[in-house]
């Protein structure tokens, strides 16, 4: 592959595209499906999906591990959404629900809620528990991914 072009993995149907890296910013439409390669909010992450973003994509994963009844993860997020707005194209964010997807939350060692990861090519590279402003996250993350 190319140094000058990226994967990106489609919001909509999880397809891996080829993306320039200088048009990352442009967005771009997905191959399979024709949606938009940025929608400018998080994904939802499940099982069938998660190792398409986590370890495909060339963009770093921000996952939120969270869950319904938690109420610190319902106030973060509004903040986790707009964070989404502000990191990409340069980072995917992805909510995963714990209850949902226990195998997920488990191969992370997920012990408190909300906790974000931030994943590069299948490897966590850094990870924050409690909620957060979306300020914060955007700094968190920015800093994290080297971004």
């Amino acid at each position: 592959m190319p140094q000058d072009s990226m994967i990106v993995v489609c919001p909509v149907c999880a397809a891996a595209n080829r993306l320039p890296a200088d048009r990352l910013g442009a967005g771009g439409k997905c191959g399979k499906c024709g949606h938009a390669l940025f929608a400018a909010a998080p994904v939802t992450l499940t099982a069938a999906n998660f190792d398409a973003y986590a370890s495909k994509s060339d963009l770093p994963l921000l996952v939120d591990f969270w869950a319904s009844w938690c109420g610190p993860c319902r106030q973060m997020a509004p903040a986790f959404t707009a964070a989404a707005a502000q990191l990409e194209p340069r980072i995917r964010l992805g909510k995963l629900d714990t209850e949902a997807e226990t195998a997920i939350a488990g191969r992370y060692a997920i012990r408190s809620i909300p906790t974000m990861i931030l994943i590069r090519k299948g490897r966590e590279i850094a990870r924050q528990s409690g909620a957060m402003p979306a300020g914060a996250i955007v700094s968190w993350a920015r800093q994290a991914a080297g971004a």
